[in-house]
């Protein structure tokens, strides 16, 4: 029998932990004989697309909601190499939904591309805010277009009534502009990082960094999983331009990796940063949303030829200046070299700034293989079904026009509620609820319907 330390024993004892937990909350791990649930859609394509070079399937956009179709103009390198996209006209309404239905109750990875116009007389990119299933995980600023990794977003989300919304919010500034969109099953127990983790919260990824490897890379580029969900992994080759740190790689192979829940890939522990004599010490910094809570995921293995017994490499970690974790010795607490290892913490952010410092205590410099930051967003509770039905009759009854909207979720995000729709919390139902509406001054022709009665808590329309 293999001999594993104490650190290591707590870490299967915590892990097995996790599992109970997440068996109360009704969460099952992935069903492995099986094939995760994937769909990529090609916006504003008329016909299927498959791309190279792993030859995957986009489907054509049909169905699933209503704006433009146009040329598109691929504004970074790490977009995929299709040429249409969907955008939304203001004229068309402030707010435009894809509805995606039959999607399987589970936990998903949801991964939206962004593009610009081909259209020389357009030289402006546009500014909004995206939505999933009501809860707003991102927003485009000034200068997203000319920034590889602000071109796509990225959110961890449960579905839990077989049908998933994306939707795109204008600011004022330009049409939404969307090039693709994938809905990727993974683990219903991935990037579990205790309470208040679930269906009660959203993970967008902020940050997520292959160490040692410049060549950025998806899962299935480097041989991982579907259950995976085909993760994007920007490539580093130095923390930072000041950075007196320097990059190492093996071709060993890599034990514990392609394990449940998160079905990590060996490759990228197969490359590090590593610090030098000059500079023993890592530093990685990042800006973040102030006021915010983060899920912080390191990922270690010792491949440093160098170092080959405990006590050679050991570090501590700092997170904005406390201490993470204490006497980080990877050798001792995976039992041995070429093991990977992940460390997880929650921090709460004051700032603007997210810093992370690997300190060495004993023995040689430190070293970081991955790292992965996600934002933990509180999952909004959506209106009142009936009410969104009742409403949506109502739209087409009085044949509301399109600068209205009326898409997605009348009360969430509660950033970009309906126009002309007044919303209240009930804390009894746990959802929001219809309380007035204002549509006075529109020119509206056509019958009240009698599904308005299904507002039972409106108290006045004008």
């Amino acid at each position: 029998m293999r001999w594993r330390s104490p650190a290591v024993l707590q870490l299967r004892l915590w892990l097995l932990a996790v599992s109970a937990s997440s068996a109360a909350l009704g969460v099952l791990a992935a069903d492995l004989s099986k094939e995760p649930f994937t769909i990529r859609i090609s916006c504003g394509s008329f016909d299927d697309v498959r791309t190279a070079p792993t030859n995957t399937l986009w489907y054509r956009d049909f169905g699933y909601t209503g704006g433009r179709f146009a040329n598109a103009t691929r504004p970074s390198f790490i977009i995929p190499p299709l040429k249409t996209l969907r955008y939304f006209p203001l004229s068309d309404g402030p707010e435009n939904c894809y509805n995606i239905n039959n999607v399987p109750s589970g936990h998903y990875q949801v991964r939206l591309f962004f593009a610009l116009l081909d259209n020389p007389n357009l030289d402006s990119e546009p500014i909004f805010d995206v939505s999933v299933e009501g809860t707003l995980f991102s927003s485009l600023l000034l200068g997203w277009s000319s920034d590889d990794e602000k071109t796509f977003a990225e959110a961890l989300v449960f579905v839990q009534d077989s049908s998933l919304s994306v939707c795109f919010h204008s600011t004022g500034h330009g049409d939404p502009s969307i090039l693709s969109i994938e809905v990727l099953q993974i683990d219903d127990n991935a990037y579990n990082f205790g309470p208040p983790w679930g269906k009660g919260a959203v993970l967008r990824t902020a940050k997520r960094l292959k160490c040692g490897s410049g060549k950025p890379a998806f899962d299935e580029d480097l041989n991982g999983i579907r259950w995976g969900g085909d993760r994007f992994w920007l490539g580093l080759q130095t923390l930072s331009s000041s950075s007196d740190d320097q990059s190492i790689s093996t071709e060993n192979v890599i034990a514990e990796t392609l394990l449940a829940p998160n079905f990590y890939p060996q490759s990228i522990y197969q490359s590090a940063i590593v610090g030098t004599d000059r500079q023993p010490s890592l530093s990685f910094e990042m800006d973040v949303t102030p006021n915010k809570n983060y899920s912080i995921w390191l990922h270690f293995a010792e491949i440093d030829n160098g170092v080959t017994a405990e006590e050679q490499r050991v570090f501590d970690v700092l997170i904005n200046g406390d201490t993470a974790f204490k006497d980080v010795d990877i050798i001792r607490m995976t039992g041995e070299r070429f093991t990977a290892l992940v460390l997880n913490k929650t921090v709460a952010v004051s700032g603007t700034t997210l810093k992370i410092i690997l300190q060495p205590v004993k023995g040689t410099h430190a070293i970081i293989n991955a790292i992965e930051v996600f934002e933990i967003i509180p999952a909004e509770k959506k209106t009142l079904p009936q009410e969104v039905s009742a409403l949506q009759t109502l739209k087409g009854s009085l044949g509301l026009p399109l600068r209205l909207g009326w898409n997605g979720d009348p009360c969430v995000p509660q950033q970009h509620p309906w126009s002309g729709v007044d919303c209240q919390f009930d804390n009894t139902k746990g959802n929001w609820i219809i309380d007035g509406l204002g549509l006075d001054n529109q020119g509206l022709k056509g019958v009240i319907p009698s599904e308005i009665s299904k507002l039972q808590h409106l108290q006045n329309m004008k």
